[in-house]
């Protein structure tokens, strides 16, 4: 005899079929996710995370001198020891994961908001102001990013925010030509125009097509451009133009550190450790986005 099979059971056996090709899918897309990609998500996850934590809470305060002797080496107590004021250095190194992320988030959204006007603007413009643009851009490129923080410096006074107005400044003209050139590309494709013709405007345009025609590429530069914003605060730091103490940065870890290296080297081992997993996983993680984006690279074709 043939078995009756109910209206339920007809229904849940359909949707069980059907969810085992979405489930499959999200699989597969999992499995084409490029090992850059996972190894840059988990490392730059990994500084998101202790920065979030050190911006609510460090095993000492930054500004408790002699807390545990003068260049103590690591214990129970100090992970990675002290340095010549008898500070924690594990404290220290947890709240230079948050000036990381402030300094990469925040210069990434600065130098963005710039370079992408000023891209899209020089894409839309005519000869004369297109030219203007980029002749701007070329300055910006060959003005050194170090000599424009010590102008800013100079008037604003060496803090943090200095630091991240210098470098967002500096990298907005990178990311104004690599914007420029694929907006360029974008508008001149078929379906861009024809969109023109039938009477979108520009806004709409921008919105609809050039946007997210560039937006990987944004992306992937941007990643670049937060590394490489980390590595330039530090520099500035070690000069002596970064946050004053007691805020925390690699970078003033790494000029404190070089004169007792010798006596204490988890001093500057440490940061140094911190500035390469940091930066490393951002460009890892452009990597394998732009790799993911790309349909030649990922098709091998």
């Amino acid at each position: 005899m043939m078995q009756s099979v109910s209206p339920s059971q007809g229904v849940t056996t359909a949707v069980n079929e059907s969810r085992e090709p979405a489930n499959r899918t999200r699989i597969q897309r999992l499995r084409g996710l490029p090992p850059t990609f996972i190894m840059g998500l988990v490392m730059v996850g990994t500084v998101a995370i202790i920065g979030a934590i050190a911006a609510l809470w460090t095993p000492y305060s930054l500004d408790v001198v002699g807390a545990g002797g003068r260049l103590s080496g690591p214990s129970s107590e100090f992970w990675i020891g002290t340095d010549r004021l008898g500070r924690d250095l594990f404290s220290q190194l947890m709240a230079g994961f948050t000036s990381a992320v402030i300094v990469a988030v925040t210069t990434a959204a600065l130098a963005g908001s710039l370079g992408l006007i000023l891209g899209i603007l020089a894409a839309l413009s005519g000869r004369f102001v297109d030219a203007g643009i980029s002749k701007l851009i070329d300055v910006m490129i060959a003005f050194p990013t170090l000599l424009l923080a010590m102008l800013i410096v100079t008037v604003r006074g060496a803090s943090l925010s200095s630091a991240i107005l210098a470098i967002g400044i500096a990298g907005s003209a990178v990311i104004a030509r690599v914007t420029r050139v694929n907006a360029a590309r974008v508008l001149r494709e078929d379906y861009v125009m024809a969109a023109r013709v039938s009477g979108t405007g520009w806004f709409g345009i921008i919105r609809i097509h050039v946007l997210p025609g560039i937006m990987p590429m944004l992306i992937v530069q941007l990643m670049l451009l937060a590394g490489a914003a980390i590595l330039a605060e530090a520099s500035l730091s070690y000069l002596g133009l970064g946050a004053p103490p007691p805020a925390a940065s690699w970078g003033r870890m790494l000029q404190e550190a070089q004169s007792t290296v010798l006596v204490q080297p988890w001093a500057a081992v440490a940061p140094g450790l911190a500035i390469a997993w940091t930066v490393l996983g951002l460009n890892l993680l452009g990597d394998g986005i732009r790799d993911y984006t790309d349909p030649t690279l990922r098709t091998g074709t």
